[in-house]
């Protein structure tokens, strides 16, 4: 009995033994296949890169500033008689905004005006008098004295009038009226805002760094987002004498010419400044750079070898330093060699060594002065 249950347990473990070794051969061999299989290839675009020449430059975000710009203000107290204006209005130097109440002023300036009559009269007698030796040289220096304070009085009442009539101290366009008729107003109450929105001042900030780079007379161009493709060109009048010690940037102010005055002060514009230098790149579109925290890069569609030495049509991921952009493209600095075929479009779905299909039929945006299709 008990030669059975051992002749029996031998046959068993034979059975789970053979069993075992044919299941292990099947692993092996469907490992073998997946290790021979390939994904499919990717579908891309690609563009055959070559160097061109780009003008160095540095594009920041800029704001608009007024040449002049102020809210004007009452300078004496008074009631306002009169309101010449309206809101958004142009004017020139000189107009007149508001004239308040001078009623009083104008009723002193008679009397002031008669006084002066009197007082020039007498003076006019004493000097004939004098003359004659019939009065005093102190009498007649009275007179003189008299008379000249009259004439004193009448020019502080007419500054004081011409005071109360407020006018604009410059060309420009006005802002949204802040006072009503009627209304009484104190000194420095204010009436108007008034801004000089041609030419214009653009400010924009840039690194330290590159801070020697920049000269009076450098050529800017302004961008806004708003506008379309429509472009402002200056230059620029000057360098900040100091570096922000928050941002470590210096401000760079630009003069640029604003016909019409579609350029309004406190506007946030797109600066990019030529510092004349240009420098040999690769312009690529946006759409083919690989953004990663260690390291931007693009791959490259070349002919690779698989695991079993054959050869395949697949892409190799390359580091690349950038440089600045324009339009839809990228600048790259360092990296790529004139001739290589870069992937455009799909980089994300791609790794190194990754097989590719390349169709061109539809290619990513890749133009220097992009323009919006409902601009």
């Amino acid at each position: 009995m008990a030669k059975r249950m051992v002749l029996m347990l031998a046959l068993m473990i034979a059975f789970i033994a053979a069993l075992g070794f044919v299941k292990v051969r099947q692993f092996q061999a469907m490992a073998k296949q997946f290790a021979a299989m390939q994904a499919p290839p990717d579908a891309v675009t690609t563009v055959v890169v070559t160097r061109e020449e780009w003008p160095s430059t540095i594009n920041a975000i800029a704001t608009v500033a007024a040449v002049q710009g102020v809210t004007v203000s009452a300078d004496l107290p008074g009631i306002i008689d009169r309101i010449a204006f309206d809101s958004g209005r142009s004017v020139q130097q000189g107009d007149i905004l508001v004239q308040l109440d001078t009623r009083q002023e104008q009723a002193q300036l008679a009397a002031a005006q008669a006084q002066f009559e009197v007082a020039r009269l007498n003076f006019e007698r004493m000097r004939g008098l004098v003359e004659q030796d019939a009065v005093s040289r102190a009498e007649y220096d009275n007179a003189a004295a008299v008379h000249k304070q009259a004439e004193a009085r009448i020019q502080e009442i007419r500054a004081t009038i011409e005071r109360k009539t407020i006018r604009a101290p410059f060309s420009g366009v006005l802002g949204i009226r802040q006072v009503n008729l009627g209304q009484y107003l104190t000194g420095g109450d204010p009436v108007v805002p008034l801004q000089s929105l041609n030419p214009v001042y653009v400010n924009f900030g840039i690194p330290q760094q590159q801070a020697g780079e920049v000269r009076a007379g450098s050529k800017v161009h302004i961008r806004i987002g708003e506008l379309g493709a429509r472009e402002f060109s200056g230059r620029v009048s000057a360098v900040n004498a100091v570096v922000d010690q928050t941002t470590r940037n210096i401000q760079v102010q630009a003069t640029l010419a604003n016909p019409g005055g579609v350029l309004r002060a406190g506007m946030f514009v797109q600066a990019q400044l030529h510092l004349g230098a240009s420098q040999a790149v690769v312009a690529l579109p946006a759409s083919a750079i690989n953004y990663a925290p260690y390291g931007d890069s693009v791959f490259i569609v070349s002919d690779l070898k698989d695991a079993t030495g054959q050869r395949y049509r697949g892409v190799r991921q390359q580091v690349v330093k950038l440089g600045g952009a324009r339009g839809d493209q990228i600048a790259v600095l360092s990296g790529l060699n004139a001739g290589e075929e870069v992937v455009t479009s799909g980089v994300f779905k791609l790794r190194n060594g990754a097989p590719v299909r390349v169709n061109n039929k539809v290619q990513p945006a890749n133009s220097r002065t992009p323009k919006p299709e409902e601009s």
